[in-house]
């Protein structure tokens, strides 16, 4: 049953990452790395959200198996993020990659502190 948990929550998770990558596309040579960023910051603000307001016995082994290493593990990205930064980096912007890196970990963090505090 876990093993399915994991398995249907990070599909679902990694499906919506991917539409959301479809849905903000962008051309060019350049093009900032929206679709991480959205993906991440929807990840952490599920999994604030299911902190913040089920911490009750509701909140079983196994949903929380489904919402946080499946759903939030599908959707959310570290190593895109990671890449995406070094290729800011390598094609010369480093004003991007700072910002993006910046961006991230500051609305990340932020939003995971709002949902751990009592």
């Amino acid at each position: 049953m876990k093993l399915l948990m994991v398995f249907i929550g990070g599909g679902l998770g990694s499906t919506l990452r991917w539409a959301i990558g479809l849905a903000v596309q962008t051309s060019g040579s350049f093009s900032f790395p929206l679709a991480t960023l959205i993906s991440n910051v929807l990840s952490c603000s599920v999994m604030a959200l299911a902190l913040r307001f089920t911490e009750h016995p509701g909140l079983t082994s196994d949903l929380r198996l489904l919402l946080f290493t499946g759903f939030c593990g599908g959707l959310s990205t570290f190593s895109t993020f990671s890449f995406e930064s070094m290729e800011l980096m390598r094609s010369g912007n480093y004003g991007w990659a700072l910002g993006n890196t910046m961006l991230s970990l500051l609305l990340c963090f932020g939003i995971l502190y709002w949902g751990l505090r009592r």
